[in-house]
């Protein structure tokens, strides 16, 4: 292959003098146009960063919208807090994750980074005001160096639900999951489960099994991989990368291998002969779940709840109830794939150390995080499915002139827009092109107003979708269009 392009070469410059000043200047023009070329590639955005079309935003709108409904309903107020932090209020606090953290040139002096998720700000936010007490939420943008795929992003937003102060025991923890199960019955998204563990049950699982206090963090987020990995890939970390003993690792895989019905499983964990009954901190777990798994069978909710042992959540901070939901996919094949692609679609628990890392006090708080990014990315799918196409815009009427006068359009789409009716205008002669923009747009309602109209005094008022059309006198059409768009 070589030759043939090493003899092809030759045969080609074989037609140039190679002194000639003829042949610089055909150097020039072809350095000219690759430079052209260049300069003329389309742009690009980061790689786990992504654009959305008005088709897509009309999705997330209505989402958002559902999503604040449930918050609002439960008493919380929002809050925003900036979208970097001093970089050291974030470290030390996700564990083996803190290495996602983004980190941001030095400015001024400060070290800062982006944040990572919307709690630690929430903590800080709270130990910085003396607050001992609040219920809130907040929908914001947050940054994590991750390697990106479907449906994870390195810029994605994150919906957070929060109760922070002293309450009665288990009760912000029970109010959270019912959230959480509002929250995806009413976006609609199909079958989930929420799989829940206690965090203080795992350190006693670490203990019974033998593993060193100090490992115990370490060894949770190895198990945080269950998810996504063979228990024997996670067996060989902890032994290999972690020294951890083979009959450690071993015991702790007779452990995380329980997962059934919230009160069966307690039952069995609770009954006599049970290791976890020799252990405090289990015994304490164990009371504290028996207490909510109570809660959610009466609220009719225990149904959406799995125990699963194997649930660790690597984050530091948490300190009790942990929980995590995921997507169970259906008979659908690509909402499967998406499904193993996507993971889990909402996590929380109790953390109630985290703000007393920042201030004197020590304030108990629990709280859930709605990934609405993967949400997105299975309303997108079954979007696909069913082949629905959202309405991108919330236009109601299209004020139609067949003709030039912009000082027409302009006095009766003023008229609309005072009434508060959501129009829009077009002025062309061409009735098909009318017709187009309200058939692209899938605008309800047309006023069209011609020669004809104009010279009796009425316009046109056509319901696009039923094909009618009705004369309305000039002076009606804003009660006219008001009866019919608010019967």
């Amino acid at each position: 292959m070589s030759r043939i392009l090493e003899t092809w070469a030759g045969d080609f410059l074989s037609f140039f003098d190679l002194k000639d000043p003829e042949f610089d200047g055909f150097l020039s023009k072809v350095k000219d146009i690759v430079e052209s070329n260049e300069s003329r590639r389309l742009p690009k955005i980061p790689k786990g960063t992504r654009d959305f079309a008005k088709e897509q935003m009309t999705v997330r709108k209505k989402a958002f919208s559902i999503i604040e409904g449930v918050f609002e309903r439960h008493g919380a107020t929002v809050l925003d807090t900036p979208v970097f932090e001093l970089r050291e209020t974030l470290m030390g606090k996700y564990g083996e994750d803190s290495k996602l953290i983004y980190d941001l040139a030095d400015q001024g002096g400060e070290l800062c980074s982006l944040r990572y998720d919307l709690t630690v700000p929430f903590a800080r936010y709270m130990a910085m005001n003396g607050l001992t007490s609040f219920k809130r939420y907040q929908i914001a943008k947050v940054y994590r160096r991750d390697n990106p795929s479907k449906g994870r992003y390195r810029e994605f937003y994150q919906c957070d639900f929060d109760i922070a102060g002293q309450f009665e025991k288990m009760g912000p923890d029970f109010e959270v999951v019912r959230i959480l199960t509002e929250l995806l019955d009413e976006l609609d998204i199909g079958d989930y489960e929420i799989k829940l563990n206690h965090r203080k049950l795992l350190d006693g699982m670490m203990e019974i099994c033998g593993v060193p206090a100090a490992k115990f963090r370490t060894i949770c987020s190895s198990i945080d991989k269950l998810d996504k990995q063979s228990f024997d890939q996670i067996r060989k970390e902890m032994v290999e990368e972690k020294g951890l003993s083979a009959e450690t690792a071993d015991k702790i895989g007779t452990f995380v291998k329980e997962r059934g019905s919230p009160l069966a499983l307690l039952s069995k964990f609770k009954q006599e002969g049970s290791a976890f009954l020799e252990n405090a901190g289990s015994v304490e777990a164990l009371n504290d779940l028996e207490i909510l798994f109570k809660a959610l069978d009466k609220s009719k909710r225990i149904d959406k709840v799995v125990f699963d042992l194997s649930l660790a959540r690597g984050l530091d901070y948490y300190t009790g109830v942990i929980y995590e939901a995921v997507f169970k996919g259906g008979m659908n094949m690509k909402l499967n794939h998406l499904c193993a692609q996507v993971g889990s679609i909402a996590a929380g628990g109790r953390y109630d150390n985290l703000i007393g890392m920042f201030g004197s006090k020590q304030v108990p708080a629990v709280g859930v995080s709605l990934g609405i990014e993967r949400v997105f990315a299975i309303m997108e799918q079954i979007q696909k499915d069913q082949k629905q196409m959202p309405r991108a815009n919330k236009t109601e009427v299209l004020v139609s002139i067949l003709g030039d006068d912009l000082t027409l359009a302009s006095e009766l789409v003023g008229e609309l827009w005072d009434a508060g009716i959501k129009a829009e205008f077009l002025v062309n002669k061409r009735l098909p092109k009318h017709i187009d923009r309200v058939t692209e747009s899938r605008i309800p309602w047309m006023v069209i107003v011609g020669e004809r109209e104009l010279s009796k005094g009425v316009v046109n008022l056509k319901d696009v979708e039923a094909a009618q059309d009705m004369e309305i006198p000039r002076d009606q059409i804003v009660d006219q269009l008001r009866q019919r768009l608010n019967p």
